[in-house]
């Protein structure tokens, strides 16, 4: 069945494409700059994925009657913050592959990839300062929303990064939601949907309902992303497919399979597994067994179909434009229905 936000994203893909590359093309005061820096960051950002979070920005806006040129410089803010945070968490990772292709720390080196990301990361305010749409009180209250974003999303990756580097799994669901809401829920909805708003003269009261139905959102997405590394069909037959294995990543299903199984031999094994960075096939299916075995594959899926129930009633009582509205409810199933 056809989703309506899924149907948005199709539909405007191709405008926001082009609104976030446009910021690196044709860039530079010499021509080594585009060689060494914006032709490899440009070819980066076109190898987008599905565009939400710039898509979500105006949403915020048009669930609030704003108007959406408004929003054009905070929806491309919170994607160049994407991009920066990409670029940096695959070198951090050791990733070797983006989107299908090799990451840009192993096509440009590491010190360019750095140097690109900071780029990026020096849109997201930059963006916003030079937009002459915006009134400077307006711009303040956006560049407050996209520092504490920046600032929350480093604090989750310290974590994410601080356990792996100590060998930490000793991790409880709890530690892991706190990780993972400032690591990904804030930058990937909450804020730009806030951001959205703000711009469209939302009140205090429609900001806040659509913050806190982006923190749900956020985080089912967060999960439903980590359930399609593993499980997820059309990501089979991709070469990053259960790469989060390889990365010994702690996500919510490596911690409820590793509580569960407490002192069982089988966490033994899921640590090791874990540990070894493997890329064997055998080894990898094994991994998701254990997954299986534990029921964390089904705590997840219902864990993230909670979230979403809980993300539509903060905003039903809200007065929202009618079709916004909508949209963001089917966001919010479009979210947990990728795994197919």
């Amino acid at each position: 069945m056809s989703n309506g936000f899924e149907t948005y994203l199709d539909e405007h893909h191709e405008d926001l494409d082009a609104l976030i590359v446009s910021y690196y093309k044709n860039r530079g005061s010499h021509k080594d700059m585009a060689t060494y820096l914006y032709d490899p960051l440009y070819a980066f950002a076109a190898n987008g994925g599905k565009r939400h979070r710039p898509a979500v920005c105006f949403l915020g806006c048009a669930a609030v009657g704003g108007d959406l040129s408004l929003a054009v410089s905070s929806a491309a803010a919170v994607e160049h913050f994407h991009t920066a945070a990409l670029i940096h968490d695959d070198i951090a990772d050791e990733g070797e592959l983006r989107r299908g292709v090799p990451c840009l720390h192993i096509s440009q080196g590491v010190g360019l990839a750095i140097n690109s990301g900071d780029l990026a990361l020096s849109q997201v305010t930059g963006t916003v300062l030079q937009d002459n749409l915006l009134n400077d009180a307006t711009k303040i209250r956006v560049l407050q929303e996209l520092v504490d974003m920046t600032t929350r999303t480093i604090e989750g990756q310290a974590l994410d990064i601080g356990w792996a580097r100590d060998g930490r799994w000793d991790i409880t669901l709890d530690d892991y939601v706190v990780m993972a809401n400032h690591k990904t829920a804030y930058y990937s909805v909450a804020v730009p949907l806030a951001c959205g708003a703000i711009v469209g003269g939302g009140t205090h009261e429609q900001v806040e309902a659509l913050r806190a139905f982006g923190m749900n959102t956020g985080l089912a997405f967060q999960l439903q992303d980590d359930l399609l590394n593993l499980v997820g069909e059309k990501e089979s037959v991709r070469k990053d497919f259960r790469t989060d294995i390889t990365e010994g990543k702690r996500t919510m299903l490596m911690v409820h399979a590793l509580t569960t199984f407490g002192d069982d031999s089988r966490a033994q094994e899921l640590r090791g597994i874990l540990n070894s960075h493997t890329s064997d096939p055998a080894k990898l299916a094994r991994a998701v067994d254990m997954l299986y075995e534990s029921g964390s594959i089904e705590f997840v899926r219902e864990y993230s179909l909670h979230l979403i129930e809980s993300a539509k009633e903060e905003i039903e009582p809200v007065a929202f434009e009618a079709e916004p509205k909508q949209l963001l409810k089917d966001m919010a199933d479009f979210f947990v229905q990728r795994l197919v």
